[in-house]
């Protein structure tokens, strides 16, 4: 037993006296464009904190004139995000409006405040999302990793396409997760009322946001409106609140998992870099394209997937 302790206690000394380097390793790629974005319209749903903070915060930073709206549940700690965000990047319109991804009443009401309120809408970052909830249903009867993560999203961004084309060229970025390798869409179970795994329904909802990038992109061809999915890395973030487990791990291993900072970087990669227009509907990480599962590949199960999207919340996408 002593042997094993003095082993373990020599590898946690030996990562963290290496943690600089291998944290540089992790980080992974850099968003290197230098498009600025005076006068463009941004929504990004969750952005009060981690990953779509960092991103709020760079996307103001590109020019004074850009508007960026923090679209979240908690406006309180928007407002403060927001605050933080002017002060930092000198940038007035950084702007607030609440969201809860949880509730399509809650979505139809942001949706037509914005839209009464900005007449174009450049970039449209689907950020916000739940991780190992236990098992709970959204205020429409959703399973909350599918009602939030997948549906809300879905509903939102059928809510402001219009506008989008509008104002095209314009784009969709969609945080997916590589845990969608091991994710697989039920539809005879969509709800997880038979049988639930709250690691394997954030996987399912990380699937799902892959192949509703892949559909999107086939019906706005030609319309000027492209979309893309992202896997930020692995971050420390608050997504991990509702796991003990993953939370000591994260606290434990912090000193090498990406930051906040480091993990928006492929969003904006996405959001800005030119020249991605004929790699809509791909995914993303590190900055570049890369490989999707097959299940994310399919699609029969992306159409389908589209369809009953549509049927669960009563919405016609012409």
């Amino acid at each position: 037993m002593l042997v094993i302790l003095g082993l373990l206690s020599f590898l946690l000394s030996f990562l963290y006296m290496t943690a600089p380097s291998i944290r540089k390793f992790f980080a992974g790629g850099v968003c290197r464009t230098n498009v600025q974005l005076s006068g463009k319209v941004v929504v990004i749903t969750g952005a009060n904190t981690g990953i779509g903070k960092e991103t709020a915060r760079e996307l103001a930073r590109r020019a004074p004139g850009a508007r960026v709206y923090i679209a979240c549940r908690d406006v309180l700690k928007g407002e403060s995000a927001a605050s933080e965000i002017r002060a930092d990047t000198k940038n007035s319109q950084v702007l607030v409006q609440k969201l809860d991804l949880s509730d399509t009443k809650s979505i139809r009401a942001f949706a037509e405040g914005f839209l009464a309120e900005e007449k174009q809408l450049h970039i449209l970052i689907n950020n916000a999302g739940v991780m190992m909830c236990p098992y709970s249903k959204t205020a429409d009867g959703f399973e909350t990793h599918l009602g939030v993560n997948h549906l809300g999203h879905f509903l939102l961004t059928h809510l402001l396409l219009e506008r989008l084309k509008e104002s095209a060229p314009s784009r969709v970025v969609n945080l997916s997760s590589v845990v969608h390798h091991v994710g697989k869409i039920h539809f005879h179970d969509l709800q997880g009322e038979k049988r639930y795994s709250r690691g394997f329904a954030y996987c399912h909802s990380k699937l799902a946001n892959v192949l509703f990038t892949r559909e999107l992109a086939k019906k706005l061809q030609g319309t000027g409106v492209t979309t893309y999915a992202v896997h930020p890395g692995i971050v420390h973030s608050e997504l991990f609140r509702h796991s003990f487990l993953l939370c000591l791990l994260w606290r434990l291993f912090s000193p090498f998992v990406k930051s906040a900072r480091e993990g928006a970087q492929t969003s904006l990669h996405c959001a800005l870099a030119e020249g991605l227009e004929p790699l809509s509907g791909k995914y993303f990480s590190d900055c570049k394209r890369t490989w999707v599962s097959s299940r994310a590949r399919n699609n029969k199960t992306a159409e389908r997937l589209w369809n009953v999207s549509c049927e669960l919340l009563g919405i016609q996408w012409e």
